[in-house]
């Protein structure tokens, strides 16, 4: 089954069972930044210098690999318009992909929807699986990345970056008796990404800085 990594990642951390993301994580961002890396896996787009203060703007490469998906079709178009950060970015391609990519994992029988109220009021939705089949073959790939310490391929390095930059590498996996900073150790060296081509680290670097600013920022803004 053909699936975005934004898409792997979102089965990822929705629990199975009630369907809801992880307390307290803006999943915006982070879903965003994993379009933005897919773009530049498939070399639609690249990084720019960083700037004084590590942040890149992106920029689209010219003559560069088609993409068919529609999300990534418009996060295209989107970046072509104006040369952009890549801090700006993961936000702006973040809006309401949660809800669009959880519809379309619906359509393909992984998740269902669930619709209810919260105290009997608040209409809310959630996403429960309905088929974990593909959700299992990711995290058996990340556990032999995380687990076993096999070299990642490109897409499950930029999973296992992605993962890093909001720090839940670790609870996505099943440790098999190893402490949680050991494995979270292992997703920093692979986030690192001494596995990959320059191209594939300077795309890994600026997509997962601009996460873990944005969700930084979004941490201090709501705590101030």
């Amino acid at each position: 089954m053909v699936t975005l990594i934004a898409e792997d990642l979102l089965l990822l951390l929705l629990d199975d069972e009630t369907g809801r993301g992880p307390t307290g994580l803006d999943l915006r961002p982070l879903l965003g930044g994993a379009v933005l890396l897919e773009l530049a896996l498939a070399g639609a787009v690249e990084p720019g210098p960083r700037s004084a203060w590590g942040t890149s703007r992106v920029r689209t490469i010219a003559g560069g690999a088609p993409v068919e998906d529609p999300v990534l079709r418009e996060a295209l178009t989107e970046i072509a318009t104006k040369e952009r950060s890549a801090q700006d970015l993961v936000g702006r391609l973040g809006k309401g992909l949660q809800e669009r990519l959880s519809v379309r994992l619906v359509e393909r029988g992984i998740l269902e929807r669930r619709e209810g109220r919260v105290l009997g009021l608040f209409p809310t939705t959630t996403w429960p699986a309905a088929d974990s089949r593909h959700e299992a073959d990711v995290r058996r790939a990340l556990e032999a990345v995380l687990v076993q310490g096999r070299d990642p391929d490109p897409r499950t390095g930029a999973i296992v970056a992605l993962l890093a930059a909001v720090d839940r590498a670790h609870k996505v996996v099943d440790r098999a008796g190893l402490p949680a900073g050991q494995v979270r150790k292992r997703a920093k060296q692979v986030s690192e990404g001494a596995w990959a081509a320059k191209a594939v680290r300077d795309a890994i670097t600026a997509a997962t800085t601009a996460v873990t600013m944005t969700v930084v920022a979004a941490g201090v803004a709501t705590g101030s």
